[in-house]
């Protein structure tokens, strides 16, 4: 009798269990006063029945499904009022929603993400949110604000030298960082030799930087992705902001077509130094040119509540010369066409066509001909991104297809040149891909994030495909037709993460993924170059592979005012590039020939400590890491520290804001010195002087050690439109010679001893930047 009662009570918990209606709540999330969608803002409901919460994703869609009842709806985002509202669930609701600027104005946020605890709660591990109201504060080189100089001052993240924009990130090479603008890639971030960025800060709305558990939806890269996004523009009303300061000034244009369903965007920037030298009284500064100048624009039309098209694109181009002597030019152009549909409240799409293209041009002026090389590589790309919102689960599938045509360093050369015009077979190549991934609330406690992605690579005719012996002969000579596959390769990619939550100011977290790459850069230099080689996979060069595993502990104090996190990490890369001592590898046909290929490992600490709220905020990170590299050509086959291994990396960040009107900032970092070949001995030839070396970056450049500090000056608030504020800053302030390189000579006179010659690039630095907007 007892079993039958106990199994009748099974049997109606369970009927009503599975009798209670569910209903979901839908919506997008946009700013009152521009109509921007908030990325990442928070919505929760709590009530009788339960709670649920998520985050707005790229496109300021959310979706939460929960018991029938009544519920208090709650929306944040930092430095915006707080939406809180009765609703009653009895059918699923789209609820849009336009958030209030104005919390919070009074005090500087700092922030890796919207909701307070994000980052205990999330599954996600080393992933950073840039505040783009951050980059006002934090002083750069020259006064420009910068996103890429101010991801170098998070953990795990190193740069390519003194001022540059250059990147390491977790023991990978430059070009092993996906770098994206609306989804469009930028194979060349830099302007001016990477002192300035690519990203104009005006047109900038988000910035995610990946370094660790990386997205399934993302690949194509080894080490990290840096995803920004655009603004969208102000669909409310007519707005102009921009900046003069003494090297580039900055504008930026914005309003709405139609109001409350579309805008437009359109952002440009240019240095003057040319025109500075033009004015110059020195004849030999006379005629040169040194210039970048850059466009962002972006056009969006909502159709109604499901239906919404962006348009986007960036050009930028930079001019490098000496007259009589060179002329160098590279630059960027993308192109971004997206439209997001929302089947119904729980399914949200979309679907991107890209174009992205880099290129360069170096020029020789010589008096006995001229000769110039170029270069260029050019993507096209169609994507669809899916996601699903279902009770505990938050699952994103998608394909992606992106055709790829490289055309090598290519050397033409006039009738008077002493040089030969030679022509590079053009390369072509396809990268098909499909991912699914599922965010799941298991409970209060435990969240998994978890998938997988399948990519492939083809590479494909028309072309003369040679395959090389370790000794970099021809061993094989085959020809194909156009679009015929010439090599293949399949590679699974699964990703793993997982967040267990303590309480709600502790957790820890754990993390295992692996990413291929099938586009690779030959490069002499630290970071990026405009004259780096790109190459495909082939049948000498397969594709790159990196396994990362990583576990963090994260804690927040005082009502989330204080995040305090640490992650351990280990990454094992296969199949890595390295070239053959004296190597050429611009305009070589065969380059492909002076080629190696080896193994390496990277393994490290990472502690952040950042203060959110109040008028001192900041942070301090600190790197503790190790990167290697192994190939049986170079070292005796030993492993030998990566040029970019450095030991140290220390960064602190402090923002105090006095009043309404000033704000004062100081950042300081400090790092090992970069590892380097020295010389171990040297021999003379007819009197010239060969220096010999033995084992590779067996030694260290000096320390870098560096302050900067910086001043805003807001102008006072005479209730119109109309704002303006006054940036001041020091670069090096305290005046510090880092070295940039080091040579090595004889002593003049005494060819018997030897010294080393630093170079440094900057001392002090003044800036002063005047920023308008109304």
């Amino acid at each position: 009798m007892k079993l039958k009662l106990l199994l009748l009570l099974l049997s109606l918990f369970t009927f009503s269990a599975f009798a209670q209606k569910r209903y979901t709540i839908s919506g997008t999330i946009r700013d009152a006063a521009t109509g921007e969608t908030l990325i990442g803002a928070s919505v929760k409901i709590q009530g009788a029945n339960g709670q649920a919460g998520t985050a707005t994703n790229t496109y300021g869609f959310y979706s939460l499904t929960a018991a029938e009842g009544t519920y208090t709806l709650t929306i944040t985002y930092v430095n915006y009022q707080n939406v809180s509202r009765a609703i009653s669930l009895t059918q699923s609701l789209q609820l849009n929603q336009e958030m209030k600027p104005g919390a919070e104005l009074n005090e500087v946020v700092v922030r890796a993400s919207d909701r307070k605890n994000e980052n205990v709660r999330s599954p996600q591990m080393g992933v950073n949110r840039l505040d783009m109201k951050l980059l006002d504060n934090v002083p750069v080189l020259f006064g420009e604000k910068d996103v890429l100089k101010t991801i170098q001052l998070l953990p795990g993240v190193k740069s390519g030298g003194e001022g540059t924009t250059g990147f390491f990130v977790r023991g990978g090479a430059a070009d092993q960082n996906l770098i994206l603008l609306d989804e469009a890639t930028v194979y060349n971030s830099s302007h001016l030799l990477g002192f300035f960025s690519t990203f104009n800060a005006d047109a900038i709305k988000d910035v995610n930087l990946y370094k660790g558990g990386m997205p399934a939806q993302y690949g194509g890269r080894l080490s990290s992705v840096l995803d920004v996004t655009m603004n969208d523009g102000n669909n409310k009303q007519f707005g102009v902001q921009g900046g003069l300061g003494l090297i580039a000034s900055r504008i930026k244009v914005e309003g709405p077509l139609v109001k409350d369903k579309s805008s437009f965007m359109i952002s440009a920037r240019r240095t003057y130094i040319d025109l500075l030298l033009k004015a110059s009284p020195d004849s030999s500064l006379k005629g040169n040119t040194l210039n970048f100048y850059d466009l962002n624009a972006k056009f969006n039309y909502k159709f109604n509540d499901r239906n919404t098209i962006y348009a986007s694109g960036y050009f930028g181009q930079d001019n490098i010369g000496i007259k009589n002597l060179f002329d160098n030019d590279w630059g960027n152009t993308t192109a971004t066409v997206r439209f997001n549909h929302i089947f119904n409240n729980k399914l949200f799409s979309n679907t991107s066509l890209i174009y992205n293209k880099y290129n360069f041009t170096v020029k020789l002026l010589r008096d006995a001909g001229n000769f110039g090389i170029t270069s260029l590589i050019r993507d096209y790309n169609l994507k669809e991104d899916l996601q699903y919102f279902s009770n505990n689960h938050t699952i994103r599938f998608g394909v992606q297809g992106t055709h790829h045509r490289i055309a090598p360093s290519e050397v033409s050369a006039d009738e008077n040149s002493s040089y030969n015009t030679q022509s590079i077979e053009n390369r072509y190549g396809a990268e098909l891909s499909g991912y699914v991934s599922d965010e799941w609330n298991l409970n209060n406690r435990l969240t998994l994030l978890y998938g997988v992605r399948l990519s492939s690579f083809f590479l494909l005719g028309p072309g003369t495909f040679n395959t090389y012996n370790t000794g970099g002969d021809v061993i094989s000579t085959q020809q194909y037709g156009s679009g015929k596959v010439a090599r293949s390769y399949f590679n699974p990619e699964p990703r793993f993460s997982a967040s267990y939550t303590i309480n709600e100011q502790n957790s820890v977290k754990a993390s295992y993924n692996r990413n291929t790459q099938n586009i690779h850069i030959l490069s002499n230099f630290n970071s990026g170059s405009p004259t780096d080689q790109y190459v495909m996979s082939s049948n000498n060069i397969k594709p790159e592979i990196a396994d990362q595993v990583a576990l963090g502990y994260f804690r927040n104090e005082q009502d989330n005012t204080y995040e305090l996190s640490g992650e351990v990490y280990y990454k094992w890369l296969q199949r890595q590039i390295e070239y053959k001592n004296g190597a050429r590898l611009i305009a070589n046909a065969e380059v492909e020939s002076e080629l190696l290929f080896g193994s390496g490992r990277a393994y490290g600490l990472e502690v952040y400590a950042k203060k959110r709220t109040g008028r001192l905020t900041g942070w301090i990170s600190y790197t503790l890491s190790r990167t290697e590299r192994k190939f049986a050509g170079l070292n005796n086959g030993n492993y030998f520290p990566a040029r970019y291994d450095r030991t140290h990396d220390v960064a602190l960040v402090g923002i105090y804001k006095l009043n309404n009107r000033w704000t004062f900032s100081a950042n300081y970092i400090y790092n090992t010195g970069n590892a380097v070949t020295y010389p171990a001995g040297k021999y003379q030839i007819g009197g010239l002087t060969t220096f010999y070396y033995t084992e590779r970056n067996a030694n260290r450049m000096p320390y870098t050690s560096r302050l900067d500090l910086s001043a805003t000056l807001e102008g006072k608030n005479t209730g119109s439109r109309f704002h303006s504020s006054w940036s001041f800053g020091l670069y090096n302030a305290l005046n510090r010679k880092n070295p940039y390189s080091i040579d090595f000579q004889d002593v003049p006179g005494d060819p018997t001893r030897t010294e080393a010659v630093q170079t440094s690039l900057f001392g002090v630095i003044p800036s002063i930047t005047w920023n308008f907007k109304f």
